[in-house]
């Protein structure tokens, strides 16, 4: 972030509270790693639909201080907006196999973005999305997103939404706070915090099963600029953390491992009753396309001992539409759909891939 802030300018996101994974109990470490960490990503070759509010009763009542209440809107400025698009922009550029459209009609919308002074800036993480009403927002922002501040805010709310945690959060990190100095910092202005937001969004470490790697990234842009004071070791952050506010080389890396560019050549055709195996690493995906010889309910599912998440799109005026979804991760069986297919049209099916505990014995079939 730029160095021309001061201290009291730093507003921060705070990301709502998840719900805890369930989890059986007796997994190993490496397959309950795999299911936390992919259960906020989205299938690769995703068109994330976002929609900016825009109507005059959008918005919420807000308490003050001083008692009194006061309706305040969640419909963004045309430059606030541009922002925003900008910030997707910037992801997609980076050559990863999301696609990101915005929709006037808020139904069609994964992505609900609202601008409300007072509430924030703010993103549900990845596929948490989807969990929310629609008429629900999904992202906030709570500043004018036209600075160089701004823009950092945009570029890691939108980091949220594709599945990335706080940095600072990282068990990796090393960070020890001062941690009633940070207590009193967040409590106090702009960011007027209680203990229990403080808490959520700086001191709480991540639990190891839900980061990728081992490492800290200091220059992320979800990591947070903090002033010196607040942290005691290491040593070389007792001064402060002060990212660039750009997306790093490795939020680089990791958007293009999760979500890597399409093949031009396209899936390949998955014909009915023949299965084919899957050699696929935790985190990695295949893709199929499917042309039904007929038209009648079919079935498609996954054989093998393997955690997965399988998901069906049909092919409409040249956009995937979402037909049927499973994830099997965790339980004692495999994905299976079920789901009438038309001749003539075109499917394509999505399998991400959590955990294979036995190499080469994962197949997808539909019949």
């Amino acid at each position: 972030m730029a160095d021309d802030y001061a201290n009291e300018d730093l507003r921060y996101c705070a990301v709502p509270r998840r719900p805890d994974p369930v989890i059986p109990e007796g997994l190993d470490f490496d397959r309950t790693n795999a299911i936390v960490l992919g259960r906020a990503m989205w299938a690769n070759g995703t068109v994330i639909h976002y929609h900016f509010f825009d109507r005059d009763s959008d918005g919420g009542t807000v308490r003050f201080a001083d008692g009194t209440t006061r309706f305040v809107t969640w419909v963004g400025e045309p430059a606030q907006q541009d922002a925003v698009r900008a910030g997707f922009e910037t992801w997609k550029d980076l050559g990863i196999g999301l696609e990101f459209r915005e929709v006037g009609d808020r139904s069609e919308a994964e992505v609900r973005v609202g601008f409300m002074d007072f509430d924030g800036s703010w993103s549900y993480l990845g596929r948490d999305v989807l969990n929310q009403g629609m008429n629900a927002r999904t992202m906030n922002f709570g500043w004018d997103l036209t600075t160089t501040y701004g823009r950092t805010t945009a570029l890691h709310e939108i980091g949220h939404t594709l599945g990335m945690p706080h940095e600072h959060q990282n068990p990796f990190a090393g960070i020890v706070w001062d941690e009633p100095k940070v207590y009193e910092f967040l409590g106090g202005p702009p960011n007027n915090w209680d203990r229990d937001k403080t808490f959520h969004n700086v001191l709480r470490k991540l639990d190891p099963t839900e980061v990728q790697g081992s490492t800290w990234d200091p220059d992320s842009v979800m990591e947070y600029r903090f002033p010196g004071g607040l942290i005691l070791q290491p040593e070389p952050y007792r001064g402060g953390i002060s990212p660039p506010g750009t997306i790093s080389t490795l939020d680089q890396e990791f958007v293009r491992q999760w979500y890597p560019a399409a093949d031009p050549a396209g899936p390949p055709t998955l014909e009915p009753f023949q299965s084919v195996a899957l050699d696929l690493a935790a985190g990695e995906q295949a893709d199929f396309t499917l042309t039904p010889p007929g038209t009648r309910e079919y079935q498609l599912g996954t054989f093998g001992a393997s955690d997965v998440v399988l998901v069906l799109f049909e092919e409409v005026e040249g956009e995937l539409r979402f037909v049927a979804g499973d994830d099997d991760s965790g339980e004692d069986r495999n994905a299976l759909l079920t789901a009438k297919l038309f001749q003539g049209r075109r499917y394509v099916v999505r399998l991400r891939m959590y955990f294979s505990w036995q190499s080469g014995t994962t197949a997808i079939m539909y019949w």
